[in-house]
């Protein structure tokens, strides 16, 4: 499970959403692939190396050059 990234809340000044966003990021992982004899996959571990936010865009209105972060 990776652990939990810090992301800044963002807002919707079109619509005034401040809680459902589409956010399309780039991550790039490190992970501990244990398979079983019968081949079946459990991902033990994984650690977060880098992330990179490409888009955020509003949810509700789909507007994605209104949203800012909020303070």
């Amino acid at each position: 499970m990776l652990a939990d990234v810090s992301s800044p809340r963002y807002r919707c000044t079109a619509c005034g959403n401040l809680t459902r966003f589409d956010v399309t990021s780039t991550r790039r992982t490190r992970a501990f692939h244990h398979y079983t004899v019968g081949g079946e996959l459990s991902v033990e571990s994984e650690e977060m190396l880098s992330e990179s936010i490409e888009e955020v865009a509003c949810h509700w209105c789909g507007n994605g050059r209104s949203v800012v972060p909020a303070d």
